[in-house]
C-alpha cells in the first residue's frame, strides 16, 4: 500500500481535538492530586490510549495497550531494587568521608555517578522498547529482543568522548546513540534502519555558538557605551538595562538556541530512518519548534502551571501533524512480531519523572 495513494492525504493525521482532552487530563490532575502522585501512572496510560485512539498510520489508527499497574510495578521495582541500594550506597560514601577515607568515599560518589549514566541509558532504550510493545496497528505490535545493557554503556562512554574537542564531539555522540538505539527496535517483521549523520548536526551546533558569542559580545558593547556616554549615572543605567536586557539574552541564548539545534538534530535522525518499505521524514523546522516551545512557556505561565497538563497532547500533536512516510507497505507480507514484550512499564524513567509521552 502506497501511502501517497490516499488523493494525497499524509500518512499521519491526528483527529483529537483539546476540548475532547480536556476531561481527561482535568480528571487526571484531580486523581493523581486526590492519591497523592499515585494515580499518575494510571492517567500516562489514559493519557496514551487516547492520543494512539485518536491517531492514524496510512488506513488504522493506532492503539495502546499498556496499563497504569504495568506503570506502577516498573515504578516499585526501580525503587526496590536500584533506588534503595543507591540511597545506602551514598550514606556509606558519607561515611568513608566522615571518618577519614575521603579517597575511597569521592571513588564510591564517582561510581555512583557512573551508574547513574548508565542506568538512565538502559532507561532510555527500555521507555522506547516498550512504547512499542504496547503500540498495535492492524493487530501488529514493535519491540525488541535487547535489553538495551550495550546501549546502557554506549549511554556512558560515548557523551564522555563528545565532550572533548571544545564539545565538537557532542553532534556524534547525540546521533551514534540515536542510531544505536532504533537500529535495535522493529516493528512486525521489519527492523527499524537509522543512518543520521552528524554533520548537519555539527553545523547547526556552531552557528548556535556563534550567534551565542555575538549576542554575548553585543551585550558587553551596549553597557561599555552605557558606562561611556552617562558617567556618574552610569551605574544606575547599567542596572535598569540590565533588568530589562537580561531576560532576552537568557532566552535567546538558553532557549531559542538549544531550540534550534534540537530542530535540525531531530529532523536529521528522523529523516533517515526506514522500516522496511517506508522511509520517515519530519517537517518541523526550527520556527515551528520555537512556537511550540514558547507557546509551552505560556500555556504554563498564563494558567499559573495549570496548563501543563494539556504538554502531552500539544507535544504529541506536533510530533504527528509534522511526521512523513514514504513508500509501500505490503499488509500481506506483515506478521505478528516475535519479540519478547517487556511485563512491566518503562518504570526507570518514570522514577526519574521524565516517563512522560
Amino acid at each position: 500500500m502506497d501511502e501517497r495513494s490516499g488523493e494525497g492525504r499524509s500518512a499521519f493525521g491526528f483527529t483529537g481535538t483539546w476540548q475532547d482532552y480536556a476531561p481527561i487530563a482535568f480528571t487526571n490532575l484531580l486523581l493523581t492530586i486526590v492519591t497523592l502522585g499515585i494515580y499518575r501512572f494510571w492517567a500516562t496510560a489514559r493519557e496514551r490510549r487516547y492520543l494512539w485512539s485518536r491517531t492514524r498510520f496510512i488506513d488504522d489508527r493506532l492503539e495502546w495497550t499498556g496499563t497504569g499497574l504495568e506503570l506502577f510495578i516498573g515504578f516499585i521495582l526501580v525503587l526496590l531494587i536500584i533506588g534503595v541500594p543507591i540511597v545506602l550506597l551514598q550514606f556509606a560514601a558519607q561515611a568513608l568521608m566522615l571518618r577519614g577515607y575521603e579517597g575511597a568515599g569521592a571513588l564510591l560518589i564517582i561510581g555512583l555517578y557512573f551508574g547513574f549514566l548508565y542506568l538512565f541509558g538502559v532507561a532510555r532504550f527500555r521507555a522506547v522498547r516498550y512504547r512499542l510493545s504496547r503500540t498495535y496497528w492492524h493487530g501488529i505490535r514493535g519491540g525488541s529482543d535487547d535489553q538495551g545493557l550495550r546501549y546502557g554503556v554506549s549511554a556512558v562512554w560515548k557523551p564522555i568522548v563528545g565532550s572533548l574537542a571544545l564539545g565538537l564531539l557532542i553532534p556524534w555522540s547525540l546521533v551514534s546513540l540515536w542510531n544505536e538505539k532504533w537500529r535495535e527496535m522493529s516493528f512486525g517483521p521489519h527492523r527499524f534502519t537509522s543512518d543520521a549523520s552528524p554533520t548537519p548536526v555539527l553545523r547547526r551546533m556552531l552557528l548556535c555558538i556563534a550567534i551565542a558569542i555575538g549576542l554575548v559580545v553585543a551585550a558587553g558593547a551596549i553597557f561599555g557605551v552605557t558606562f561611556a556616554s552617562l558617567g556618574d549615572s552610569a551605574p544606575t543605567a547599567s542596572l535598569s538595562l540590565l533588568f530589562v536586557l537580561f531576560p532576552l539574552f537568557y532566552i535567546l541564548i538558553f532557549v531559542i538556541l538549544p531550540v534550534t539545534f534540537y530542530a535540525v538534530f531531530f529532523r536529521e535522525c528522523v529523516s533517515h530512518m526506514s522500516l522496511g518499505g517506508l522511509d520517515f521524514a519530519f517537517a518541523a523546522r526550527t520556527k515551528d519548534w520555537i512556537k511550540l516551545f514558547l507557546g509551552d512557556i505560556a500555556l504554563v505561565i498564563f494558567t499559573l502551571g495549570i496548563g501543563a497538563i494539556f504538554l502531552g497532547y500539544r507535544h504529541w500533536s506536533f510530533f504527528i501533524r509534522h511526521m512523513e512516510a514514504y513508500g509501500e507497505v505490503d499488509l500481506d507480507t506483515l506478521t505478528v512480531s516475535a519479540t519478547r514484550q517487556p511485563g512491566q512499564g518503562e518504570g526507570l524513567l518514570d522514577a526519574f519523572d521524565i516517563g512522560a509521552v
